[in-house]
């Protein structure tokens, strides 16, 4: 018999050696109305189908956590995958990137995409769905699975396997459908309850239950800049033969690593400086307000677009909004009574805009500090006057809400939006999540430069993805430009720097799982040393060796 300590009720219980997770859940009496998708098992998260053959301490997850999410949504995905499989034999379906509140995929069916299509391919993944089928997770040697891929012309995943390098491998079975998934899957198809599919653009949205309220869809934002941005990016990695990791890792392999950074880091100099142009040529911009969630790179965006504006014969000047903070006293408490700092009430607006507007009309302002120590605002003898070739540059979370400058004529105005959307994918149907590419390089720079364990980021970063979701991203379409911060080449140079620093997290802690799930996935990635960076990379931000100042 074994012991099993179930964390959910904090209860231990003995079971039969061999007991699978749904039998423990079972054995429990445990009631989860959005679940269990999925479970961890010693900080490790397993599907429910493991079983367990020693004492464990064991977590069931539901789709409420992110962690059960991404089961339910790479569970779905097959399903999707299998009705396009059965219904269109030479088509072929791509999971390309988040989008709108889904997942949009591109469907290739040697024709254009119809609504009767999307109601077709609906209607089989609800059979699907009815006849109850279960997902089988097989492991064998790598060479199998390569095989098997190779005979149904996945060449992708092939690739993926190949280069990877491990004696094992493993795939998943629906059927008579295989598909590769990196992480865990639902035990059978009937788990999967709630889900749409409509005609997106040239593609289709695969919508998924909502994050808070799981029994209803989420609301779907329109999201057309940011898909523009996506698949300018996913255009462009075509042409160059690289679209998946497996491409990647071959051309690694092959030594051509430098030319792909010099190509990525030139393509994104092309984008500072097209930018940089347009506010030129519309003659009237005297404010640029860019915006971003933690860890894009604003701050070297902000610095590298300073330079192309130069070139323009502009004369760029920095202002921070943090030295508009209101006096501590006044500064409003979160739902924990802590002061909230991000907190667009947290800035004194009022005279933020009356400086803004003083200065817009030639006036000459003393600009404020705000002291972190005494909690007030000082002012030092720092003059202000802009003239007609100086435009103001202002970087911050708020920078897109329209209630940060309302009082600012639009016309004088050019906001742009900064994140590190991540268009490399891990093959066809395994989409790299951009948070996660923003995740490794603040778990670096907290490491390098501010004192924190991977631990402590890893624990704050819930936390931060809130803020965001409140004060960024439904403001990120009143961009008028987008700025994709992401390398092609960056999980790969970002592999060396963090996976020391994950390895600390001990499997006793809360965050284990999430630093196991990081390194997992940096496995599939060949390593790229950063000595090829040039000083001015945008990833020097977090790794260090930049020309630029902090």
């Amino acid at each position: 018999m074994l012991q099993i300590y179930c964390k959910n009720i904090n209860l231990s219980k003995e079971f039969q050696e061999g007991s699978s997770l749904l039998d423990i859940y079972k054995g429990f009496k445990l009631e989860m109305p959005y679940g269990p998708v999925s479970a961890k098992v010693n900080n490790k998260v397993e599907g429910l189908t493991y079983k367990a053959f020693n004492n464990k301490d064991v977590e069931f997850l539901d789709i409420l956590s992110s962690s059960g999410m991404r089961t339910y949504v790479r569970s779905l995905f097959f399903i999707l995958c299998k009705a396009v499989e059965e219904l269109y034999p030479k088509g072929e379906i791509l999971l390309q990137h988040p989008v709108s509140k889904g997942y949009y995929c591109s469907l290739r069916i040697g024709r254009r995409v119809t609504l009767d299509d999307v109601a077709q391919i609906k209607q089989h993944m609800k059979k699907i769905i009815e006849e109850d089928i279960p997902f089988h997770r097989v492991e064998c040697h790598t060479e199998e699975a390569v095989k098997l891929f190779k005979k149904k012309g996945m060449y992708d995943k092939v690739k993926l396997l190949k280069t990877t390098g491990n004696i094992y491998a493993f795939y998943y079975t629906l059927g008579d459908s295989v598909d590769y998934y990196y992480g865990s899957l639902l035990p059978r198809t009937s788990y999967v309850k709630l889900f749409d599919i409509v005609k997106y653009y040239d593609g289709i949205l695969l919508r998924i239950p909502n994050r808070k309220h799981p029994e209803m869809l989420e609301d779907m934002v329109k999201q057309k800049k940011m898909l523009d941005v996506f698949k300018e990016h996913l255009h462009w990695q075509e042409i160059m033969g690289v679209s998946t990791v497996g491409d990647f890792n071959e051309v690694i392999q092959h030594g051509h690593a430098t030319d792909l950074i010099n190509v990525s880091e030139a393509l994104q100099e092309k984008k500072i400086a097209k930018i940089a142009d347009e506010i030129y040529k519309r003659g009237n911009i005297k404010l640029i307000l860019i915006s971003g969630p933690s860890s894009s790179g604003k701050t070297t965006f902000s610095k590298r677009l300073s330079i192309q504006l130069m070139t323009n014969g502009l004369r760029p000047f920095s202002i921070s909004l943090d030295n508009y903070f209101v006096d501590r006293e006044h500064t409003p408490l979160d739902e924990k009574g802590e002061y909230d700092y991000e907190s667009l009430s947290a800035l004194d607006l009022e005279f933020f805009n009356r400086q803004l507007t003083d200065l817009l009309r030639g006036e000459e302002v003393e600009l404020p500090r705000f002291n972190f120590s005494t909690g007030k605002r000082e002012f030092k003898g720092d003059y202000l006057r802009i003239d007609e070739n100086m435009v103001l540059i202002l970087e911050g979370i708020h920078a897109l809400n329209p209630d940060l400058t309302p009082h600012i004529p639009a016309e004088n105005k050019y906001k742009v939006y900064v994140s590190a959307l991540t268009t490399i994918m891990l093959d066809n149907h395994n989409y790299i999540p951009t948070t996660d590419n923003r995740l490794l390089r603040r778990i670096i720079r907290d490491y390098n430069y501010r004192g924190y364990s991977a631990e402590d980021t890893i624990r704050r970063w819930p936390s931060v993805r809130a803020g965001e979701e409140k004060w960024i991203f439904p403001f990120q379409e009143n961009a008028d430009a987008m700025f994709n911060s992401a390398l092609l080449f960056e999980v790969s140079v970002l592999k060396s720097h963090v996976e020391p620093i994950l390895n600390q997290v001990p499997q006793c802690s809360s965050a284990y799982s999430e630093a196991y799930r990081l390194r997992k996935f940096l496995q599939y990635f060949l390593p790229v040393q950063d000595r090829d960076l040039p000083p001015t990379s945008l990833l020097r931000e977090f790794l260090g060796g930049s020309s630029f100042k902090y």
